[in-house]
């Protein structure tokens, strides 16, 4: 099930070289159960620290966040996070494996666990894959198996940070797509990383816009657009332009 996420005043300072750095400054924003939000925003503005408090992985200084209402505390089966680095699979897991890992965790039975893992490989199109390793999987393959076993223990909130970054620029277009189709047939909620406009234009529901040193919200700007979306239409070139009006660039 789907879960709302909320962040209330947010701040994140930390300390480097004797030096205190507020990196994150009164953050504040809500994402709606099933919605599917971009942060975006130029390198140092905070988007990757404010998807790790969500995750559970950095603790703010000041401020909540709140998943489905509660404190992180009570909701860690409630992320499932999809990183930028091929590497986050476990390279002695054959793809089926590593899908079922999360479930090992739960304790899921393991025809249970077989199972589950099996749909949501064919969910990314990798059901002729499942007994292959990652080292024998292309980089876009591994994104998938890592986009399936981030959903298949059904949490609730699906957080992804810049999880193409790394890829060719036809292979992005196809995991953004491939993204685009899990997130409508799954309808988690999404909080997605990235610093490509386009990209934030083609995916979200609505991207919120960051300033840097320190991360603050500048805008939000909803995208009323039909799906799939045609990076080519008038409304997504108009889309992309007030977002880059935010963004100071023209």
């Amino acid at each position: 099930m789907a879960k709302r996420i909320d962040l209330r005043h947010v701040t994140l300072r930390y300390i480097t070289d004797s030096r205190e750095v507020l990196a994150v400054d009164d953050v504040s924003f809500t994402v709606a159960e099933s919605e599917f939000l971009c942060l975006l925003g130029p390198s140092g503005c905070g988007k990757t620290t404010i998807m790790n408090m969500i995750a559970g992985f950095l603790a703010p200084t000041k401020g909540d966040v709140l998943i489905g209402g509660a404190d992180l505390d009570g909701t860690k089966h409630d992320r499932g996070v999809v990183f930028q680095d091929f590497s986050q699979l476990f390279p002695w897991r054959t793809a089926r494996r590593n899908v079922e890992f999360g479930l090992e965790m739960r304790n899921v039975p393991a025809a249970e666990r077989k199972r589950t893992a099996l749909e949501f490989l064919r969910l990314v199109g990798l059901a002729d894959f499942a007994d292959v390793y990652p080292h024998q999987l292309s980089g876009g393959m591994q994104q998938r198996v890592a986009i399936a076993r981030a959903i298949a223990y059904s949490p609730g909130v699906l957080l992804m940070d810049e999880p193409f970054a790394a890829l060719d620029a036809m292979t992005r277009d196809e995991m953004q797509r491939l993204v685009n189709d899990v997130w409508q047939e799954t309808k988690k909620t999404v909080v997605y990383v990235t610093h490509n406009v386009a990209e934030a234009v083609y995916l979200g529901d609505r991207v919120v816009v960051l300033d840097a040193h320190p991360g603050r919200v500048k805008a939000e700007i909803a995208l009323d657009l039909p799906r799939p979306r045609d990076p080519l239409s008038a409304p997504f070139v108009d889309a992309q332009r007030r977002i880059l009006s935010q963004l100071g660039m023209h």
